[in-house]
Formats: structure tokens, sequence, C-alpha cells
């Protein structure tokens, strides 16, 4: 059976929209899809993200959603108390959180804001979505999680919070994880197979593609307009 994986897409709905019809072309309808999070933030269309996944169940596609850091962000505003919007780290630096809230039609730069009736322009199912999503995915050959793993920790014992923010000591750790883990979250040039996880962040929230990795077991391959390319370990 093929996996096919969806990795950062941060509000760009041209792009997840073109990343499905790519998969719908080569694999049908039916295909097993799995999105490693970050659905928000920084591009202009979160909304319009998360609607087209919440369509996409709703119709019986067999797709699975996991959190990511972004996701959690928006639930955190959304579910805090008026103080902690006001100091909410999600508007801090490039997170995005104001362009998010923009695709809702929310400007959060005005500072005669009612927060308790702007939020009331999210719908409660987009709520849902994002409070339901799990941090793992699991298959006999991979472990798909949004961010990595604490090495060394076995994935039910692992922090959630490291599951969606961390990168070291994850990233330049080379040990046997037993299952190749498949992440997104650190951006990437390109995806790239580090022989025991793959990258697949492309760089989108900042001009980069969003990719389709496709997964026969441990074996991984990127599936571009003309078909499956494979991805090859570096050095391989």
């Amino acid at each position: 059976m093929c996996l096919f994986v969806i990795p950062d897409i941060h509000g760009h709905a041209d792009k997840l929209d073109q990343a499905i019809a790519r998969i719908d072309t080569f694999a049908g309808k039916d295909a097993n899809v799995v999105f490693l999070g970050d659905y928000t933030d920084r591009g202009p269309e979160s909304r319009k993200v998360i609607q087209t996944l919440i369509d996409g169940a709703a119709t019986g596609r067999n797709w699975i959603f996991l959190r990511g850091n972004h996701d959690q962000l928006f639930l955190d505003f959304l579910t805090g108390t008026r103080q902690e919007r006001e100091n909410a780290r999600w508007f801090s630096g490039n997170l995005g959180g104001r362009d998010t809230l923009a695709s809702y039609g929310i400007d959060a730069h005005d500072p005669a804001l009612d927060w308790e009736d702007a939020l009331t322009a999210v719908p409660e199912s987009h709520r849902k979505f994002l409070s339901d999503l799990p941090h793992a995915y699991e298959t006999d050959a991979l472990v798909l999680v949004h961010a990595g793993i604490l090495p060394g920790v076995p994935l039910d014992q692992q922090d959630p919070y490291d599951l969606i923010w961390i990168r070291e000591p994850f990233l330049s750790d080379t040990r046997d994880h037993g299952r190749l883990i498949v992440h997104g979250h650190t951006p990437l040039e390109h995806p790239t197979h580090f022989v025991n996880r793959i990258g697949l962040d492309g760089s989108v929230a900042w001009g980069g593609e969003l990719h389709v990795a496709m997964f026969k077991g441990r074996d991984c391959y990127l599936l571009t307009d003309t078909g499956p390319v494979p991805l090859t370990t570096l050095g391989g």
C-alpha cells in the first residue's frame, strides 16, 4: 500500500489544491494521505486550507491530519484568556498569527478590537478540527510527526511539545530510531533523506514548493507531475 504525505502548508490554499490534484491524478481519490501539520500562518488563506481539509474528510477521503506547532499556537489563542491573547507568542516575529486571523476577516492590528466578538468569525468546525489533531501516526516502517522526536525516548513516552516543536538534538542525531522518522517543521531547500529521518518541508512559507512524498514501506519518492522520483539518502 502506498502512503502519501503532505508537509507544512502554511495558509497556501492554491499549493494545497495542486498537491491534492497530483495525488488524485496518480492514485485516485481513495489514496491514503497523511498531512504533517502547520496548516495555518504566514500564507494568506489559512481559513481556506482548513476548510479544504475538513471538506475532504467529510466526503470520506482517507486523510489523516497531524498537529503542527502553528496549529497549536492558533488553538492556544482561541482558547486562551484575554491576558494570554494580549501577550500571545503567536503575534511575535514572523510566526504569522495576524495573517491567519486576517483570513477570517479579523484585523489584529485594530487597537479597539473586541476579541470575544471577533473570534466568533472562526467557525466551531475549525476549532474542533484544531483540537482533535493527533501528534503522530505510525506504520510498521514509519513514524510520522510534525517536528521530530526526542532521540532515545519511546514514541508513547514522547513529550507532545517535542513532537511539534523540536529541532535539536533531533536534527543532528544520527542513530537508528528503529523506524524511519518522517517530519516537516524545519524548512529545507528541498526534501532530504538523512538515512534515519526524512525532512519534507520545502519552505512553502518562504516561496518554496509544497512537495508530495509517496512511501512504499521505507522507500520514499517525490510525486511530480510526471510521476514518482526516488528520494535517495544523502550520498546514495
